[in-house]
């Protein structure tokens, strides 16, 4: 259960021991729970190291258990922390590794023969998009970069997402951290998950995207508007780099079904993005399209940050995040 903290099975075991039975010696731990003496000595080290077990005032020499209260919820604000600055790194890459991957598929030596075909129009994409999902052996990896999503097209999705899963194919999908805002969204992302999906949350997503079986990307000809077609990519490097940027996101994302983590200072990940891409510039709108929110939610959340700020301005507001740490 604790082993995303650091905690493996029997250092658990120990830890749980020593919070009820705190008198018990290394040997009566090891006789207890069947397991050698130098087994015991390891987790009590371990134990040590996650600052669990401490040495006793009472008795020099000995330990004793940190209360979960303390401990444990300072290993999962260390763990949450540690995630929070993966999304910052992970959103600062974002950029970099989209345009490398573009810049690849338009610049290859000459010589080298094209990997890559153009889908136009929405039947014909999604004639392929339904093929590829039949054919699809082990995994599907997918960017939902848009926010709030037709409800129809999201019913329509479902009875292919329903034959990819029962074929025992891995589905991942990674969904922007705006569709808890929308139910229509949200439900769909539980219910993929319920199904035996993979879903998580991010703040922001550069592109619509879809892998299949590790070995065909689909990506949009024009990312600001995926109706006008796809590229298909067979091109093992293209492939691999749009697996990379995948895994990097996927790591520091947010399951569905949890709330997204704050930092120590008390933001999200999309308030942080948020004042982010205030702070380069972009207005509301296009802070809004980037996180997939309409213009009035970018407006109640920075409104929220001021308060906390206590600014009476935006400006006053920049200057005083700027001030604390927060950009």
């Amino acid at each position: 259960m604790l082993e995303s903290l650091g905690l493996d099975e029997l250092t658990e075991k120990v830890y749980r021991l020593l919070l009820v039975k705190r008198d018990l010696g290394i040997e009566e731990i090891a006789d207890e729970l069947s397991v050698s003496v130098d087994e015991i000595r390891a987790t009590f080290d371990q134990l040590a190291e996650l600052a669990l077990l401490r040495p006793s005032w009472e008795s020099p020499g000995d330990f004793r258990p940190v209360s979960p209260e303390a401990g444990l919820r300072a290993l999962l604000q260390r763990r949450e922390s540690e995630l929070v600055r993966q999304q910052q790194q992970i959103a600062e890459a974002q950029a970099a590794i989209a345009n490398l991957v573009s810049e690849y598929a338009d610049h290859r030596p000459w010589g080298v023969r094209s990997t890559t075909d153009s889908l136009l129009g929405m039947d014909e994409v999604q004639a392929r998009i339904e093929e590829l999902a039949a054919n699809a052996r082990c995994e599907v990896a997918s960017f939902m970069s848009r926010g709030a999503h037709d409800p129809r097209a999201l019913e329509a999705a479902k009875p292919l997402d329903l034959q990819v899963l029962a074929r025992g194919v891995v589905m991942r999908t990674l969904c922007l951290e705006s569709i808890r805002n929308d139910p229509a969204t949200l439900t769909y992302a539980q219910w993929l998950a319920q199904s035996g999906a993979s879903v998580r949350t991010t703040p922001t997503l550069p592109v619509r995207m879809l892998v299949y079986d590790r070995k065909i990307a689909l990506l949009p000809l024009d990312a600001a508007d995926s109706r006008k077609g796809v590229i298909q990519v067979i091109d093992t490097g293209i492939v691999t780099a749009v697996l990379a940027l995948f895994e990097q996101i996927w790591s520091a994302a947010t399951p569905v079904g949890s709330a997204p983590a704050r930092d120590d200072r008390g933001l999200s990940a999309q308030e942080r993005q948020l004042l982010k891409l205030l702070a380069e510039g972009l207005t509301d709108e296009g802070a809004a399209r980037q996180l997939g929110l309409s213009q009035r939610t970018v407006r109640r959340i920075m409104a929220g940050i001021m308060e906390r700020l206590g600014a009476r301005s935006r400006f006053e507001a920049g200057l005083q995040a700027a001030k604390r740490g927060w950009l």
